[in-house]
């Protein structure tokens, strides 16, 4: 599991009470018991941890955290040198 895939693993846990197995990359927000509110708060988090403008009106029930982890990489790797 990479940085990305286990800090959000680790808010979800920590902050919304998500039982940790089960958090997978093919598990949705609405599996997750995540309401719009919660996912809001869950990008909000994750925005203010790494300073990258995550769209969490881009989000909603049917979201994965797989495709969470996929924008929060592409958004942290944008900012490096290089990136694109």
């Amino acid at each position: 599991m990479d940085q990305v895939t286990a800090r959000i693993a680790a808010v979800l846990t920590e902050k919304f009470d998500v039982p940790a197995e089960q958090v997978t990359d093919r598990v949705s927000f609405r599996e997750l018991d995540l309401d719009s509110l919660s996912i809001v708060e869950l990008y909000v988090t994750l925005q203010e941890e790494w300073g990258v403008p995550l769209d969490a009106e881009a989000a909603d029930a049917d979201t994965t955290v797989g495709q969470l982890v996929d924008d929060v990489r592409k958004l942290l790797d944008g900012r490096r040198p290089g990136g694109d």
